[in-house]
């Protein structure tokens, strides 16, 4: 697709990615389809899980960096008694244990003790640097490096169903949580080994069950037109519904847009606020600092 081409499309749409493809891929072809000029995803999914991937079109991109942060809803299955070098179905089998056959009362303990803030080792087989090269790339070659235990926290965990070997359970985690890691690490709870067998993103705060589209479908609206497909798409400040919402003048919102901070009212509380106008309406994101002067931080007009 050309630039001559391409269309200035605007707002979050919630693919359901089908498995199989990766996150960039499933993206490429959502903004095809779209024959959009501008489009990025808001957090990486594995080639094997499905479910919600936000992307967002053209000025909704400024807002993409705080569903990075968002957490995270997954509905997992582990198959247990055996382990593989990716830690997911896709890898190769590297060890088997299956004489403990833990029972339900022991799943459910192992489960509710990670809820809260725990540490991760980051798996060998992620996108993360070390000198430069993806983690990935050096595993590929039989290389294994030392890694930082990372600090994440489980807000919620659920048990969903067990039959030996497979565990189901649904998982509301903080952002950077390898939900691999934390199957591999329930396992060794539980005095066994396992892999993630499927996974599926449910939601993305503040996407908490909204309506996901697949690739398929956008394939047909597409026929039909612009129109049909840009209907599914949520406006940008969608993204920061439940955020403290604070309304500038005119006057502070030319001066906002400009780059310069603004007097804020008493009552605006400290931290990152959304920003909206009579007129304008949104604005974008802004920063009430403790001197009481509202800074701007990522606008999405001027």
């Amino acid at each position: 697709m050309s630039l001559r081409h391409a269309r200035d499309v605007r707002g979050i749409l919630l693919l359901d990615k089908p498995a199989g493809l990766t996150s960039n891929q499933a993206l490429q072809r959502a903004k095809r389809l779209y024959r959009a000029a501008k489009a990025g995803h808001t957090g990486s999914l594995d080639p094997l899980a499905t479910g919600m991937l936000p992307i967002c079109f053209g000025s909704a991109t400024k807002l993409a960096a705080y569903l990075l942060d968002a957490a995270k809803t997954y509905s997992v299955t582990a198959r247990l008694g055996i382990a593989t070098d990716t830690a997911d179905a896709d890898g190769q089998v590297i060890g088997r244990d299956e004489g403990v056959q833990p029972d339900e009362a022991s799943v459910r303990r192992a489960l509710e003790s990670f809820v809260g803030e725990i540490e991760q080792i980051p798996p060998m087989y992620s996108a993360l640097k070390r000198d430069g090269q993806r983690l990935y790339d050096l595993a590929r070659r039989g290389i294994v490096v030392d890694r930082e235990p990372r600090r994440v926290r489980i807000h919620e965990i659920a048990l969903d169903e067990y039959a030996w070997p497979l565990l189901r359970f649904t998982v509301k985690c903080s952002k950077g949580t390898y939900v691999r890691t934390l199957v591999t690490d329930i396992a060794k709870a539980l005095g066994t080994l396992a892999h993630v067998a499927a996974l599926r993103r449910l939601a993305v705060e503040p996407f908490d069950g909204r309506e996901m589209v697949t690739l398929e479908r956008l394939e047909q609206l597409a026929a039909d037109g612009p129109a049909a497909l840009d209907a599914l798409l949520l406006p940008a400040e969608s993204a920061l519904s439940g955020w403290p919402k604070v309304e500038v003048s005119s006057v502070s919102a030319e001066r906002l847009l400009h780059g310069q901070s603004v007097p804020a009212a008493a009552d605006w509380p400290i931290g990152l606020v959304r920003l909206e106008e009579r007129a304008l309406g949104f604005l974008g994101v802004g920063e009430v600092l403790p001197d009481r002067r509202l800074a701007p931080r990522r606008m999405m007009v001027g």
